[in-house]
């Protein structure tokens, strides 16, 4: 299995959103989500230059010609992986609707935010709605990235600093969260877990637990 190609651009066509890569004297066509494409360009990538990309590798006996779908990192490859598990979204359609970065998809999702998500391509209520339900609480560290130009997860604070508190609480306003809310959620969760005052991922990831039994 095809997971990673690095060689020449031998092709980079914004209108089909594809990228052709001579890696060895073999041309690879490899599908970009749109976020992605942005990304390439604004660098910019031109026929010649040498570029690598995760790469997502899709052949099923019913589609024996194979798709490759291209990344820039392997966090990004890894969410799309979680989202082709939504019921009737495919590789294709779902590469197709990725018109933003992934940790903006990831927050639409975990604030069940179905106004972003129908704003992806193909994505009408039913599918938003599926989208949530599927991985609702199973994005919360793609969520917690840095969004358009960041690469990595925001650096947790020195322990006994007690940053993790006002960390998630800044995540969950960011996911649409009012502040009081926010700052209820968290010191409720501090209350419960007080080993989690330095680990807001974990934080974040037990209000969402909590949430979802009262709900």
């Amino acid at each position: 299995m095809i997971s990673y190609i690095e060689g020449k651009v031998h092709r980079f066509d914004r209108s089909t959103e594809t990228v052709v890569i001579n890696a060895s004297g073999v041309g690879y066509q490899i599908v970009v989500p749109q976020f992605v494409m942005s990304a390439l360009s604004a660098r910019p990538v031109i026929v010649g230059d040498e570029l690598g990309l995760e790469v997502y590798y899709h052949v099923t006996d019913r589609q024996p010609k194979p798709i490759l779908v291209g990344f820039q990192r392997g966090h990004e490859r890894a969410f799309f992986e979680q989202l082709i598990q939504v019921e009737g979204l495919g590789p294709v359609r779902a590469a197709k609707a990725m018109i933003f970065s992934v940790s903006t998809i990831a927050q639409a999702i975990e604030a069940e935010d179905l106004r972003v998500l129908q704003r992806m391509p193909g994505i009408g209520a039913r599918a938003a709605q599926k989208m949530i339900a599927t991985l609702k609480g199973k994005v919360v560290e793609t969520a917690m990235l840095r969004d358009e130009g960041y690469d990595d997860a925001p650096a947790k604070p020195a322990v006994g600093g007690g940053g993790g508190r006002d960390e998630a609480i800044e995540v969950l306003v960011n996911l649409g969260y009012r502040q009081p809310e926010a700052e209820r959620d968290v010191d409720e969760a501090l209350q419960a877990n007080p080993e989690l005052a330095d680990a807001p991922e974990e934080l974040i990831r037990e209000i969402f637990k909590a949430q979802a039994v009262v709900g």
